[in-house]
């Protein structure tokens, strides 16, 4: 069975990049975002419509149609309507979540934007956000969205991921550095 990882690489990443390019050739863009984020919301608060795109058992037919019918219902452009059944043809519903993951990531790079993974001990305050982004941005030189979570094993500090970048000053990290020095002493 074929990868179904996010990026420009893997299925996921093959397809992303197709429709990526052909809204920018066909100026739709804007029209294909919005599009595929409304298609993400739908994703994320249907179990029906998980279910239709995770199932082996509906018919490839069944599928499009269904599909079809929701990408009209919605008001989707003609572009992301076509993508759609093609995905849908190609029997590759399954991997459409990840699709539009490496879709929005191929758009963050395209405009110059880059997503910061910022785990921390407790929760951080909008004040707190702002200061690290404002920290980011200056350090990538690039607009920098921050998704945050919360890892009370941490302890206190932060784990922060920038593409393949990460830096960890959490207080766990510093303490198991701690422990391996003191066991190499003896």
């Amino acid at each position: 069975m074929s990868s179904d990882k996010s990026g420009t690489s893997g299925l996921a990443g093959r397809y992303a990049s197709a429709i990526f390019d052909l809204a920018v050739a066909n100026k739709q863009l804007d029209a294909v975002t919005g599009n595929l984020e409304q298609l993400s919301a739908m994703i994320g608060e249907s179990e029906d419509l998980r279910v239709l795109l995770g199932s082996p058992v509906i018919s490839r037919n069944d599928q499009n149609k269904a599909m079809s019918a929701l990408a009209e219902k919605a008001g989707f452009d003609g572009l992301t309507r076509n993508f759609i059944g093609v995905v849908a043809d190609n029997r590759r519903l399954f991997v459409l979540p990840a699709i539009i993951a490496a879709f929005q990531e191929i758009l963050k790079s395209h405009r110059g934007e880059a997503t910061a993974e910022v785990v921390s001990a407790s929760a951080l305050s909008d004040k707190q956000v702002k200061a690290l982004g404002d920290q980011l941005k200056k350090a990538i030189g690039t607009k920098v969205t921050i998704d945050t979570s919360v890892d009370p094993e941490l302890l206190g500090g932060l784990v922060v991921k920038v593409g393949s970048r990460m830096i960890d000053s959490s207080l766990r990290t510093k303490l198991q550095q701690l422990r391996l020095a003191m066991i190499g002493v003896g």
